[in-house]
């Protein structure tokens, strides 16, 4: 039977979907200050192997010559993207979302068995309630990664003024590295993201925007546990299972009836005195005579 369910409130639909324009822009614009001065790449030896990033990229993308563009966006949103995450981190405290989003004891293990079933290495996928075990990581992780990058921005804005939180992060050469590889993490959750969604489906998709979803549960009965009858049209069903059985998991025997079948009443009560006795259609051979 199909059901329809809520699944996401209101305040984390809003949350999530402001957050995506939000820091998208910031990436932009940080690709626009990043131009500026583009030091970061992968060297060993005097040889350089990796270049963030090569000048057909810059080029391809128009990105060159517009820093006070790129500082100018970048500021401006940081603050929007700042009081978005300050909005959603307190509704799941207050809500208690939360515990639906901590990673519990064994999520680090569930996680490796949820890889091995979306890569279709293994059958079934381990139980999960609102969100599966990894899920559960990716996004307490991207709480965190959120925060690192508020610190960290605010070190390199304000390195003089926010002295105390560029001294936390190492130093100003050292937050900007930090700042840049949180990007970095954000585009691969992104991917990664759009990736499961895919998978999922648009029943999941579905459940982002509208918030409820439609799930297939078992008929609710008005009978006991045991042995409760559900008449559906001219089928009668019988559900039996005992008390320590799984609910999800019942027998179902299905006896076809007629709508035209006439019951047969064994019990007529006597009138008049007379006592009815029920006709014997057996063989009267071996019966014994009347005297």
């Amino acid at each position: 039977m199909k059901t329809i369910k809520e699944k996401h409130s209101l305040a984390m639909r809003w949350t999530h979907w402001v957050n995506f324009p939000i820091l998208t822009v910031m990436i932009w614009s940080g690709m626009l200050i990043y131009w500026a001065n583009d030091e970061y790449s992968i060297t060993l030896f005097g040889h350089t192997y990796f270049r963030f990033f090569p000048d057909w990229f810059y080029n391809e993308l128009k990105i060159p010559s517009r820093l006070a563009e790129g500082m100018a966006f970048h500021f401006l949103f940081m603050w929007f993207f700042t009081l978005n995450g300050i909005l959603y981190i307190g509704y799941t405290i207050i809500s208690g979302e939360w515990r639906e989003l901590v990673p519990q004891r064994n999520s680090f293990k569930e996680a490796w068995l949820v890889l091995l079933h979306d890569l279709h290495i293994r059958k079934s996928a381990p139980p999960q309630n609102k969100y599966n075990a990894a899920q559960r990581i990716a996004y307490t992780a991207i709480i965190f990664m959120g925060i690192g990058s508020v610190i960290t921005g605010l070190a390199i804005y304000k390195p003089v003024q926010f002295y105390y939180l560029t001294w936390l992060c190492g130093g100003y050469h050292f937050a900007r590295i930090l700042h840049f590889a949180l990007t970095l993490g954000y585009v691969f959750f992104f991917l990664i993201h759009v990736f499961q969604v895919v998978l999922a489906g648009w029943n999941n998709f579905r459940s982002v925007i509208s918030g409820f979803e439609v799930v297939n549960e078992p008929p609710v009965l008005a009978g006991g546990p045991i042995g409760a009858i559900e008449v559906a049209g001219n089928e009668v069903v019988q559900l039996e299972h005992s008390e320590d059985a799984d609910p999800q998991n019942v027998v179902m025997q299905t006896e076809s009836i007629s709508t035209n079948q006439t019951p047969v009443d064994t019990e007529t009560p006597a009138t008049n005195g007379d006592i009815t006795k029920p006709a014997n259609n057996n063989n009267t051979e071996n019966d014994e005579p009347a005297r």
